[in-house]
This record gives structure tokens, C-alpha cells and sequence, in this order.
């Protein structure tokens, strides 16, 4: 008795159709659709960029000492 059937979710789906119309709710679906693509994009983004870009650089000079900069994290 707790479940719902196939039935009960088709009839749920046909009064959401009915009362917003399929074209509402095929640009909130494009919509959202966007955004998920739009949300990966810039997590996989974010990784490249830290994976890329260490945080410190090193170089060594001629007398034989390292010099360490640390960079700046800049937002673009």
C-alpha cells in the first residue's frame, strides 16, 4: 500500500503536462540540462587548472641556492 504503481506515476504525469504544458517543461528541462553541463565544465576546469599550475615555483640560481615563489591565486 506504500508504493506507487506505473499507473499512479502516469496519471501524476499526465496532470503536470496538463497544468504546465509540455513546452514549460521542455525548457525547464533544456534549462536544467544546461546547467548540469554547464556545473562539469567548470569542475573539470577547476581541476586542469590546479593540476597545471603548481603553487610554488622553484628555480635554482647560479651560486647554488633555491629561490621559491609562491604564486598568487588569481580568479578570472
Amino acid at each position: 500500500m506504500g508504493s506507487f504503481s506505473i499507473w499512479h506515476w502516469l496519471i501524476v504525469l499526465v496532470i503536470v503536462a496538463l497544468i504546465f504544458g509540455t513546452k514549460k517543461l521542455r525548457n525547464i528541462g533544456e534549462d536544467l540540462g544546461g546547467a548540469v553541463k554547464g556545473f562539469k565544465k567548470g569542475m573539470k576546469d577547476a581541476q586542469d587548472d590546479s593540476a597545471a599550475k603548481p603553487a610554488v615555483t622553484q628555480q635554482t640560481r647560479d651560486d647554488g641556492t633555491v629561490d621559491v615563489q609562491a604564486r598568487e591565486k588569481t580568479d578570472a
